[in-house]
């Protein structure tokens, strides 16, 4: 499934409560989540190769899975 991460969600890895998450840790994560997910839903707990936790906010569309927004912990 091909992921999509929005200019938004790119900005927030800027942040510095995003530090040490980078693209392919998003990736790996929205690829890693079973099913269809029809209306944008927060998805926790996923860890960054550094070790940082983060969720994602993620929704299917026709062209793949979107990733809406990060939120570092």
């Amino acid at each position: 499934m091909k992921v999509i991460i929005t200019e938004h969600a790119r900005k927030r890895l800027r942040d510095m409560r995003q530090d040490k998450i980078s693209i392919s840790d998003i990736i790996s994560a929205a690829s890693g989540i079973p099913g269809r997910i029809p209306t944008a839903t927060r998805f926790r707990g996923f860890v960054a190769k550094p070790g940082r936790v983060f969720d994602i906010v993620a929704k299917d569309i026709p062209d793949g899975r979107l990733v809406i927004t990060i939120i570092g912990k």
